[in-house]
C-alpha cells in the first residue's frame, strides 16, 4: 500500500474519533496522544497527527507536534537568488502593505472552510522587497517544524491571492493554524499553504515539497489536481 493510501485510511479513521466529541488545546493532545503513538508507527505520511477540530478546521502536523514561536521571537528568512537577503520580524511583515482576502480553505482530503478572513502581505510584495535576481524562477518554502517544505513557480507566487498570512478571522494566526506566520495560497489545496513558515528561498527550478515526493501533485489547483473535482475557489 502506498504512503498516500495509508494516510487517507488513517484520516478516515480519525474522523470517527472526531465525531465522538471536540476537545480544545492541550486537552486534544492529551486525549489523542496514545492513539497517535500507535498510528504513527504504521503511517509514514504524518496524517495520523490529526486533531479532530479547531474551530472550523482540522489540524495536521507531519512531526507529531505543534511547533511554537511567539510573535516577538518570530523571524522569516528570505534568501536564495535575491538582491537583498533579509530576516523579517513579525513587526516588519505587519509594516508592509496589508492585503485582506475572504476566501475558502480547501483540504485535499475533502473538507472545506468557507469564507475565511485572511490578512497578510502579498508574496509578490515580499519578493519585490528583497529583489529577485535573473534566473529566479521558483520558490522553496520551509517550516520551522524542521520537516515540511513546499514550492511555487514564480508566476504562481505573484498571483494576487497568494499571501504571507499573519492574521485570520480577525486574530493572529494561532499555533494550531500554523502561526504566527503561514502561507495562504487561495487557488490551491491546503497542503501548498506552508504552516509555521520559517523561510522563503528563491531558486532556479521547482523543488517538490513534502507531500509531492509522497505522490501528491506539485501543481495543486483546486478541482483540477489530485484526482479531485472540488469546486474551485
Amino acid at each position: 500500500m502506498t504512503e498516500r493510501a495509508v494516510g487517507r485510511r488513517v484520516f478516515l479513521g480519525m474522523l470517527g474519533l472526531g465525531a465522538a466529541g471536540v476537545l480544545t488545546g492541550a486537552r486534544i493532545q492529551n486525549a489523542m496522544s496514545k492513539v497517535l503513538g500507535q498510528l504513527t508507527a504504521h503511517d509514514p505520511t504524518g496524517l495520523s497527527t490529526y486533531i479532530p477540530a479547531a474551530g472550523r478546521f482540522r489540524i495536521y502536523s507531519v512531526t507529531n507536534s505543534l511547533p511554537h514561536r511567539s510573535d516577538a521571537e518570530y523571524q522569516l528568512t528570505v534568501g536564495g537568488m535575491v538582491e537583498r537577503p533579509m530576516q523579517l520580524s513579525f513587526a516588519d511583515l505587519k509594516a508592509l502593505p496589508a492585503t485582506h482576502l475572504v476566501k475558502d480553505f480547501q483540504c485535499v482530503t475533502g473538507w472545506r472552510v468557507a469564507g475565511v478572513k485572511w490578512t497578510g502581505v502579498l508574496l509578490s510584495d515580499v519578493l519585490d522587497h528583497v529583489g529577485v535576481k535573473p534566473g529566479g524562477k521558483a520558490l522553496l518554502f520551509k517550516s520551522f517544524d524542521g520537516q515540511y517544505t513546499e514550492s511555487l513557480t514564480m508566476t504562481q507566487a505573484r498571483r494576487p491571492d497568494v499571501i504571507v498570512a499573519y492574521a485570520m478571522d480577525g486574530d493572529t494566526v494561532s499555533q494550531m493554524h500554523g502561526g504566527p506566520v503561514r502561507m495562504y495560497i487561495a487557488p490551491m489545496y491546503g497542503y501548498k499553504s506552508t504552516k509555521w513558515l520559517a523561510s522563503i528561498e528563491v531558486v532556479n527550478d521547482v523543488i517538490p515539497g513534502y507531500w509531492e515526493v509522497r505522490g501528491y501533485d506539485v501543481d495543486a489547483w483546486i478541482g483540477h489536481s489530485n484526482g479531485r473535482s472540488d469546486q474551485p475557489v
